[in-house]
């Protein structure tokens, strides 16, 4: 089995894909080692390209986005002649996309679908993207040699939305690294980010299907003394279509005790967790939800919506309030941010559960599906 898997989405600030696939790869490349599995680009031409941590601009205006649309094609299309030129030989069997969209190959080709939300929601995403979605995104998966779902949740939407067929479809599971488990020190962190004592926590990009105007409407709607006794954190970059959701946290939210902290690096990840008094995580839509398996790992207290695949993911391990529902917000929010006895209760046996999901597991799941995509194409 000799193996090429793209990990330029690791080579930027890591949202979900860019830490499902660093992981993956990391794990893979033990397991297959290097003469079975390839990263594309290797590690040094990876440190050339530029890592920044800075997310897009709510403030930008039409013209640069559309100057930095028009970069990025270019930009995909470079990367995809490169990749072509390099990957396509004989020399591989597999061709594995960790981020929905394959470069141009001749390689049999498996593709990670984590969602579908830019085919079922095309207005929470910019324009681009779904322009990019339209022309590609179902011919990649009608082309694949097999598709990779986060979980069932997806699998179910890929082959009731895509008609592909169940045998073409694996739920393959994320994993939670070995550093959420392990014991994290909390007070340094919260001297160098200047932290509350106390606090509730978000984490991940503002954008629309997170519902984070929601969250902020239904916070700003507690008692003054709650705010202050428990402000709430919001760890990650703004990203798109935000606008909205960055003028009222100027106006009104960061007044009520609403801190926004940026991107948070991955090793300060899982102290910022363990340091809350709960997750919380709204989201309209989601494909996993890594962070509230991560906050589970740690111990830790999750609030979430009622997106299908948070029940999958998180069982009954999580406090689950409707997405639209802003009163029942409001009152697991004051709840969270008073109650220990509560709290207490909604963190039992959270590390046990988060403990079935690992890297390792994810890898050779996914290795099934090499094997399985291989010898189909032998017996063809």
């Amino acid at each position: 089995m000799r193996v090429v898997f793209n990990t330029l989405a690791t080579l930027k600030a890591k949202t979900g894909v860019g830490h499902y696939s660093a992981r993956l790869a990391e794990v893979m490349s033990r397991q297959l080692g290097p003469g079975q599995f390839t990263k594309f680009p290797n590690e040094a031409v990876g440190r050339l390209v530029p890592q920044s941590t800075d997310r897009r601009s709510v403030a930008q205006g039409a013209a640069k986005r559309a100057m930095l649309s028009a970069a990025k094609s270019l930009g995909r299309q470079a990367v995809g002649s490169w990749f072509y030129a390099a990957h396509s030989s004989a020399r591989y069997d597999l061709y594995h996309e960790p981020n929905f969209l394959p470069l141009p190959s001749r390689l049999p080709t498996i593709i990670t679908v984590h969602d579908l939300s830019v085919l079922l929601h095309p207005q929470w995403h910019p324009a681009d993207r779904v322009r990019r979605h339209e022309s590609a995104f179902r011919r990649a998966v009608a082309d694949a040699a097999r598709i990779i779902t986060v979980s069932e949740a997806v699998r179910q939407e890929v082959m009731t939305h895509l008609s592909v067929a169940p045998d073409l479809v694996h739920a393959v599971p994320n994993g939670v690294g070995p550093e959420f488990f392990a014991d994290r020190d909390v007070v340094s962190l919260r001297q160098r980010l200047h932290l509350p004592d106390q606090y509730l926590l978000y984490v991940g990009t503002i954008e629309p299907r997170k519902n984070l105007m929601m969250l902020l409407k239904a916070w700003c709607d507690l008692p003054s003394e709650v705010r202050e006794r428990c402000p709430l954190l919001l760890a990650g970059g703004w990203g798109w279509k935000a606008e909205d959701i960055a003028a009222y946290y100027d106006v009104t939210a960061r007044h009520r005790n609403v801190r926004h902290l940026g991107y948070i690096q991955d090793a300060d990840r899982p102290a910022l967790m363990a340091g809350a008094r709960a997750m919380v995580f709204p989201s309209h839509y989601e494909g996993f939800g890594l962070p509230p398996l991560e906050m589970l790992a740690t111990g830790g207290a999750v609030l979430a919506s009622k997106a299908a695949a948070h029940r999958e993911v998180l069982g009954n391990h999580a406090h689950f309030i409707a997405a639209d529902d802003i009163a029942g917000w409001r009152d697991a929010l004051n709840i969270a941010a008073t109650d220990n006895d509560w709290l207490h209760g909604l963190r039992r046996g959270n590390r046990e559960h988060a403990a079935h999901f690992s890297w390792e597991r994810t890898a050779n799941m996914t290795v099934a599906v090499y094997d399985a995509a291989i010898s189909r194409r032998l017996a063809a």
